[in-house]
């Protein structure tokens, strides 16, 4: 059976938001347990970790852009990832671990 990706992003949403939110200072559990699916596949159009070309125009736009985004929602990415359980200041930490792997 082939799923779109509308799907699969449907049905990896509804498995996050029962992925509890980890300690704002730790980024990479916090991208591990909420962002990883999405960024590590480039699902729905997500730039992948680590790849320069994929986030330079995101970081082009400066860091507290990528946060509102992050936090708000931008295009078919919702807010927080799905996972309302994450504070400002957790998104925020996952935004600088993603950032870090393209520095």
């Amino acid at each position: 059976m082939k799923l779109s990706r509308i799907n699969l992003l449907a049905i990896s949403l509804t498995a996050l938001t029962f992925i509890p939110a980890a300690n704002a200072s730790d980024g990479k559990a916090i991208y591990d347990g909420t962002c990883k699916m999405c960024h590590t596949a480039g699902i729905a159009g997500a730039p992948k970790i680590g790849d320069k070309a994929q986030w330079a125009d995101r970081i082009a736009k400066g860091t507290a852009t990528l946060e509102n985004s992050a936090i708000n929602g931008i295009g078919i990415m919702p807010a927080r990832g799905a996972n309302a359980k994450l504070s400002d200041d957790d998104v925020k930490a996952a935004v600088a671990y993603m950032l870090d792997t393209v520095k």
